[in-house]
């Protein structure tokens, strides 16, 4: 049997085992990362020779870090790299290219809608009626978006949000305020089966899921990076910010919000902690408008957006797809009944 394993911004971890009586019996781990000594890389074979095909991630790690000393140099992958990949060989856990993504790009939504279409998918995924999926979303309204666990009074100006028609909605992930205009940001989700970053801490998914949008801006002409915990960042500032949930039945959602051309001084009217936001992610000033996609790429939002997918299309087996009317019946109840409530809305008030 045989796992793969690429680390975000690393080297490809390859790993071929055999299993006797519930243990491995062969192991040979391979890939285009760097080692010294050489002869380290028996050892970590060896560590993990006699482990239990039920062993997790953490267990297989501790094994590899176990023999190797201090005269170790590993780069572009780690003893967690080797145990993910051992996981994936043995069925435990699965990479990008065991799947088949449905790829969704509906028309505009509300921003309630946003939110209830998000939580269905998630929920028909962890019941089986759905496979994994990206959704390009559109808006229908300027909105802001709060994090699940965001205090409403301290982050939104209620006469601000008023003033300019901003209608403000709560979504089930934590993370901070997005502020959205239609036409301004590009926002996606990704619904993706827990068993796609079995292994991974929640920190090292969301490096894990932004990958493959790092080498689509990059096709754009942006040199974007991860910067923990959920940002993704360019020379010219901070470009996205992503938030992350995991729902019971082990679906997990994830979604980002990039920013194209952003009305700052609007936001900040809005956003009540916005000026200090922007000052942490070192944007100097909020005047006119933050635009770090448009600007670096001189293409229009929608030319981004159909190269963000052919990218994807690219590394991924997908298949277009859209809402279904059953999904999107859930999806208008829930729209109604919580989403779109002062209940749910200022929870946190």
């Amino acid at each position: 049997m045989r796992g793969e394993y690429k680390v975000p911004g690393g080297k490809l971890v390859a790993v071929d085992v055999e299993t006797e009586d519930g243990r491995l019996s062969r192991v040979a781990v391979s890939g285009d990362f760097f080692l010294e000594p050489d002869d380290a890389l028996e050892d970590i074979d060896g560590a993990l020779l006699g482990m239990p095909e039920t062993a997790g991630v953490a267990q297989l790690t501790t094994a590899v870090a176990s023999v190797l000393g201090d005269d170790v140099t590993m780069v572009g992958f780690s003893p967690e790299a080797v145990a993910i990949a051992v996981r994936r060989a043995l069925g435990h856990a699965t990479g990008w290219g065991d799947h088949e993504f449905a790829v969704i790009h509906d028309g505009p939504e509300s921003p309630a809608m946003q939110m209830a279409i998000d939580q269905v998918l998630a929920e028909e995924l962890d019941e089986g009626r759905r496979g994994p999926t990206l959704r390009i979303w559109e808006w229908a309204d300027p909105t802001v978006v709060i994090g699940s666990f965001q205090s409403l009074k301290n982050e939104i100006d209620p006469e601000g949000a008023e003033k300019h028609g901003i209608t403000v909605v709560r979504r089930i992930s934590g993370g901070g305020a997005m502020f959205i205009e239609p036409g301004n940001t590009i926002t996606y989700s990704l619904t993706v089966p827990g068993s796609l970053v079995e292994g991974l801490s929640f920190e090292r998914s969301y490096a894990f899921l932004d990958d493959w949008v790092l080498g689509a801006l990059k096709d754009v002409g942006v040199n974007a990076t991860y910067v923990p915990l959920n940002d993704i960042a360019s020379p010219a500032g901070k470009i996205a910010g992503a938030a992350q949930k995991r729902l019971r039945g082990g679906a997990v959602l994830h979604h980002v919000t990039m920013a194209y051309d952003i009305d700052a001084d609007k936001m900040l009217e809005v956003l009540r902690i916005g000026r200090e936001k922007m000052s942490d992610k070192g944007t100097k000033s909020a005047n006119k408008r933050v635009d770090p996609v448009r600007s670096q790429t001189g293409m229009s939002r929608e030319a981004v957006i159909e190269a963000f997918k052919a990218h994807f299309r690219g590394l991924y087996r997908t298949v277009e797809s859209t809402v279904t009317p059953q999904e999107r019946a859930r999806a208008e109840e829930l729209a109604r009944e919580k989403f779109s409530t002062p209940e749910w809305t200022a929870r946190v008030p």
